[in-house]
């Protein structure tokens, strides 16, 4: 199924361009709606699941069309699982990217373990309330230092294959990324539930 219009449940801009750049490539959409306004949309959720259908449920009720929304959420082991659902605070509700890199290096400093992977959530939600989730998961490793100049986030810290997030091409990103890959999660239930 191809949709016609739709609209990213996001007003961060380096998440829209990502998610554009992967939706293109899958032809799922003919046009990416844009300029439109919503309430913002708090994530209560205590999963990435729950956040995503909260903020895709809450744009696509106020602008009438397919919205689509996504929750990511860092895992390290050796912090149990954290950022998790609060990576994008995880320094503090107004945190910068920078400051939530910060906080991360610190609370690793001493790990032995530095396993970690970065789990996406995306849901499609249409106005007649149908709703498609989609999840992806990409494994890596977080290292001391930033290194890269691409990529937004914890892209700088994040090692996959011996390059971290932020040193990989944005094309090849979007092929590998838990991003890219919830996407095509949802991509294929979307084409199997029409």
């Amino acid at each position: 199924m191809k949709i016609e219009r739709l609209v990213v449940a996001s007003k961060n801009p380096d998440k829209i361009g990502e998610i554009e750049a992967v939706l293109r490539g899958l032809g799922l959409v003919d046009v990416v709606a844009r300029g439109l306004e919503w309430p913002d949309v708090e994530e209560t959720g205590t999963t990435l699941e729950e956040n995503a259908l909260l903020k895709a449920r809450a744009v696509a009720a106020a602008v009438g069309l397919p919205a689509l929304a996504d929750d990511t959420g860092l895992e390290v082991d050796a912090l149990g699982g954290a950022p998790g659902v609060r990576s994008a605070r995880y320094a503090g509700t107004d945190a910068t990217y920078d400051d939530n890199v910060r906080r991360l290096l610190a609370e690793v400093a001493d790990a032995q373990d530095r396993s970690a992977r970065f789990r996406t959530v995306m849901a499609l939600v249409f106005p007649d309330g149908r709703e498609i989730v989609g999840e992806g998961v990409l494994e890596g490793q977080i290292i001391d230092e930033r290194r890269g100049t691409s990529g937004f986030g914890y892209d700088p810290v994040f090692l996959v294959d011996g390059r971290t997030l932020a040193e990989i091409d944005p094309v090849e990103k979007n092929a590998i990324s838990h991003r890219g890959r919830a996407l095509r999660a949802l991509a294929a239930r979307l084409s199997a539930d029409t």
